[in-house]
């Protein structure tokens, strides 16, 4: 019997052990989409870096795994982005943790929004993608990417049709998980993927508004499959355990709406001009942007985004 004991917690203790492994490959650093969509080979090139977890299944050595690949805000990685992967890892997923901004040094875009762009993470993304489809233990057909605020503009946007064309015309992604991510945009071409998009937005959110992400979800879904979970009383960071505080350097966009080209150009409000410098982002901004945010969680609202993203990862990738 005490044999018998000791086998069973041996068994237990490997069947939940995990694989982590440092993942290296070359991405590049644009600045807008239309530097992906018309000039991608001109970038410059760029080392990035991630941490790959993998479940061990010491029954079968030969398993590929669904991937998450996730993407963090403009605060970098917080606790509970990492609770998230903790989740997911329990349920039989593997997960990447892309590294954008510490492979370029950088510790918050918070304030400026510049020096690492949703353009260069979501090259990123592709790229990590196009390694780790390589990997043994990883199911290449059964890859999502999900992301909060900035990193929530990567998994929405990573959905967009000739800015993914423009990458990658092998891979795609199965389906899209994005938290309170920049909606504000307004899109020429609405060309998206068919894989499932969910965006999951505060009511309240003063920093990327919910209000946008109706219009955006209501004109994108005529060709997508796209919906939206809005949740009442809840701010920015909403699935976070920090109470709510204000941020004076974030950027408020509640009175913004921006043109986005089908060259990949997001336009200024009023003048209609390209924003694809960091210069002419910060003219841009002047017109609508205002300084302070603020960010934080609610028990209820949290405990629901984390339900929900679970059984949307399993219903969109082991199913």
């Amino acid at each position: 019997m005490r044999y018998l004991i000791i086998f069973f917690c041996l068994f237990f203790v490997e069947s939940n052990a995990q694989i982590n492994e440092k993942i290296s490959f070359e991405s590049a650093n644009p600045f807008a989409l239309s530097d992906i969509i018309t000039d991608l080979d001109n970038q410059k090139k760029q080392d990035v870096f991630g941490k790959l977890v993998i479940p061990f299944d010491s029954l079968n050595d030969n398993k590929k795994f669904p991937l998450i690949i996730a993407v963090a805000g403009s605060l970098g990685w917080r606790e509970h982005h990492k609770e998230y992967l903790d989740m997911y890892q329990n349920s039989g997923f593997a997960t990447f943790e892309l590294n954008s901004f510490e492979s370029r040094n950088i510790k918050s875009t918070v304030g400026s929004q510049v020096e690492v762009t949703t353009a260069a993470i979501i090259l990123d993304a592709y790229r990590a993608f196009e390694k780790l489809a390589n990997h043994p233990k990883i199911d290449k057909d059964k890859v999502s990417i999900t992301g909060w605020s900035l990193g929530g503009a990567v998994a929405l946007f990573s959905g967009w049709l000739p800015v993914k064309n423009a990458i990658t015309d092998d891979l795609k992604f199965a389906s899209h998980l994005a938290f309170y991510p920049p909606c504000f945009f307004d899109p020429e071409n609405t060309e998206f993927t068919d894989s499932p998009i969910h965006i999951l937005i505060g009511e309240i959110d003063d920093w990327t508004p919910a209000e946008p992400c109706n219009y955006f979800v209501n004109k994108i879904s005529k060709t997508a499959n796209i919906s939206l979970t809005t949740y009442p009383n809840s701010h920015h960071s909403f699935d976070s355990q920090e109470p709510v505080s204000f941020n004076k350097k974030g950027y408020s966009f509640k009175n913004c709406l921006f043109k986005l080209n089908s060259e990949g150009d997001v336009l200024m409000n009023y003048l209609s001009l390209p924003m694809s410098s960091p210069l002419m982002q910060k003219l841009g901004f002047l017109f609508c942007v205002e300084r302070g945010v603020n960010l934080g969680g609610n028990p209820e609202t949290r405990e629901l985004a984390f339900n929900f993203a679970n059984s949307f990862m399993l219903e969109t990738l082991k199913n």
